[in-house]
């Protein structure tokens, strides 16, 4: 049996190594074919590398402020909670790691970053202004009333845009996301997270880069540290509400000792309106070093949120470029053009009914 399947494998390899000699037959029968669509596409290939703009991608690091890290606050923050102290974390964690990342891709984020002001040319413009200007887009709107008015200004709000510049918005957000902009942490052990933006555009690499990180950043800090900034301003509110009241006791305290003065100690229950202002003295001043303290503990708490993102490298120019060469270009040229050669050649012996064998 052993000598039985031992034949059948032979067999069978000898089979498919005579099937595979006679397709390399087949194809150097058609050599010359094959050599001219190699001529022609690695020549095809080096007309795309000459014709094909350089790619010029700007790059930014970051890495995301822990604050769960030992900063010797933890003693501070679990006597103000023995306290009753309300000066907890702000609970931004809905932001951190891979959610962030996801942040800067966000449409949200890059159309708010196509609206800041960039200066190009010695004027003021948005980055969608400079991304319809580097794509000629205007070129085919002037012919188009839908379109030839359709301005996007610098700062302009978001809510107040027409459903055309909602459109172009949203069109220039699929280009950018899916072969421009890329976020990602290179290395896991690493928490450094690069955002990359590729464009055929230097300046525009350059400014939408550092202005997606300044628009993130902003967006990060300020949604992270609500909780924490909302509770400083209430208690700034609370403390000065507090300190006109104590003010206003102590003028009272002084306008009661006014009308008492000399007198007579058979009318004593004139002197009630001073000892009540002096209560309320008392009472207002604890109240005072309370909120005071609140205050301070909050200010710690709104310092310990920011920053949250640092930067580590920033984008310099002149920034990297990538262009296909020439002689890469022949090459994959010339090697497609012999891989679609050969293909189309075996469909054409299949299709002519000659079958290998």
């Amino acid at each position: 049996m052993e000598n039985m399947a031992t034949e059948s494998d032979e067999l069978l390899f000898k089979d498919v190594l005579k099937k595979v000699k006679q397709i390399f037959a087949y194809f150097f029968s058609h050599w010359k074919i094959i050599l001219v669509a190699g001529l022609i596409g690695g020549g095809l290939g080096i007309t795309y590398s000459f014709s094909r703009k350089p790619i010029y991608t700007a790059t930014l690091s970051y890495v995301l402020d822990d604050e769960n890290s030992s900063n010797g606050l933890g003693s501070a923050f679990s006597l103000a909670g023995s306290l009753g102290l309300g000066v907890g974390n702000s609970g931004g964690g809905v932001f951190s790691g891979s959610n962030l990342t996801e942040l800067f891709k966000s449409r949200n984020m890059v159309e708010k970053t196509l609206l800041m002001p960039v200066k190009v040319e010695g004027k003021i413009i948005s980055l969608a202004e400079m991304y319809i200007k580097i794509n000629k887009w205007r070129d085919s709107w002037d012919t188009q009333p839908k379109y030839s008015t359709v301005q996007f200004p610098p700062n302009s709000e978001r809510e107040n845009f027409t459903r055309v510049q909602d459109s172009i918005l949203g069109i220039i957000y699929n280009n950018l996301s899916k072969s421009s902009l890329s976020v990602e942490q290179k290395d896991k052990k690493s928490a450094i997270t690069s955002i990359e933006v590729a464009s055929g555009d230097e300046l525009f690499s350059f400014y939408f880069c550092e202005a997606l990180a300044k628009q993130v950043g902003k967006f990060y800090i300020e949604t992270k540290s609500k909780k924490a900034r909302t509770n400083m301003e209430i208690l700034y509110r609370q403390t000065d509400s507090i300190r006109r009241e104590l003010n206003s006791a102590i003028n009272g305290v002084a306008v009661a000792n006014d009308n008492t003065f000399m007198l007579n100690p058979a009318h004593n229950v004139q002197r009630a309106p001073s000892s009540r202002r002096q209560v309320d003295v008392q009472t207002n001043t604890a109240i005072l070093a309370e909120l005071v303290k609140q205050s301070e503990l909050a200010k710690i708490t709104l310092r310990k949120e920011t920053p949250l993102i640092q930067v580590i490298d920033r984008p310099i120019l002149p920034l990297p470029k990538e262009k296909l060469g020439k002689t890469k270009g022949m090459i994959i040229g010339g090697f497609l053009a012999v891989f679609i050669t050969m293909i189309f050649l075996v469909f054409m012996k299949l299709f002519s009914g000659v079958i290998i064998k």
